[in-house]
């Protein structure tokens, strides 16, 4: 969150800031409760679905997007926010985190800015706290530089080496991953009491075309409903194998409950918007053995 704090100091009061409604719980908490105050605006938008243009104003200085996004997977047209973004001197800023650079470049797509958490895949032990801004352009780098020397947002050596060793398995970690949650979000889909499964690697999803155009991978991550609360805690009690904790990206397969952990500080009508209900579920499936986890799914399903 260090460097999210960052990047929004390249901006001034008054400025305003299209962002994705459907975001890691902690940005959306930041940009709200502590951005505000400092006099910049935010209208929230589902970009995976809207035409931007229609909620740009004059006072509008950058779109800020995830795809996919946390948690109900939704996919964004990176090349054609781009278009838009630049036909009105707009910043285009994309969290990648879910992807990695391993499966997304969103520089390449027409981004001016990437948003990296480090403590998720680029780390990928959840040993360490880390974020990254990432750029092309010079001038963004000099203010983010100067921001970032100036407010000391700085990692400090350790984490910058827990996050250089973890870079040198980024692929082999999320090949691995990325295996397993396919099969994972397979066996899911047959499952009586599961309700959906969203995961961009299933033909059924709606991302599905768009991401094998602007990724070169699906990710690990996928969200998956059930048919009632008692079940989801259910769930969240009895897995063995697979964790019940806050976090992704890391070697280990977590299971996280958004409405009480990662999105716990959303308002009942953003959550609503979202289809965040407390049936929900967000698997982040690590490197373990895809038939453990898929029996310790069935074991928790029947």
């Amino acid at each position: 969150m260090a460097a999210i704090t960052a990047l929004m100091e390249i901006f001034k009061p008054g400025d305003h800031i299209i962002i994705d409604e459907d975001l890691y719980g902690g940005s959306i908490r930041l940009f709200h409760s502590i951005n505000v105050k400092n006099g910049l605006t935010f209208t929230s938008v589902d970009l995976s679905s809207v035409d931007v243009e229609d909620y740009i104003q004059d006072n509008t200085k950058a779109i800020y997007a995830e795809t996919p996004t946390n948690p109900m997977m939704r996919v964004s047209d990176l090349e054609e926010l781009s278009k838009k973004a630049k036909k009105h001197e707009l910043l285009l800023i994309v969290d990648n985190t879910f992807l990695s650079p391993y499966f997304q470049n969103p520089l390449k797509l027409g981004a001016d800015i990437v948003v990296h958490s480090g403590t998720k895949y680029l780390g990928g032990h959840n040993d360490t706290l880390a974020g990254f801004l990432i750029t092309n352009r010079e001038d963004i780098q000099e203010q983010l530089r100067f921001i970032i020397k100036t407010t000391g947002a700085t990692l400090a050596p350790m984490d910058s080496w827990l996050i250089l060793r973890g870079i040198k398995t980024l692929g082999v970690r999320m090949d691995r991953a990325q295996e397993n949650a396919l099969k994972i979000a397979h066996f899911l889909e047959k499952q009586e009491y599961v309700t959906r499964v969203l995961y961009p690697g299933l033909e059924s999803h709606p991302g599905y075309e768009l991401m094998k155009k602007q990724a070169r991978g699906f990710g690990s991550i996928l969200t998956f409903e059930v048919d009632s609360k008692e079940r989801a805690y259910h769930i969240l009690e009895n897995v063995k194998l697979i964790q019940f904790a806050e976090s992704l990206g890391g070697t280990e397969t977590l299971i996280t409950y958004p409405i009480t952990q990662t999105h716990a500080d959303l308002s009942r009508e953003e959550l609503d918007r979202n289809g965040i209900t407390d049936r929900i579920l967000r698997l982040s499936v690590g490197i373990e053995g895809a038939e453990d986890l898929i029996a310790d799914l069935e074991a928790v399903l029947k």
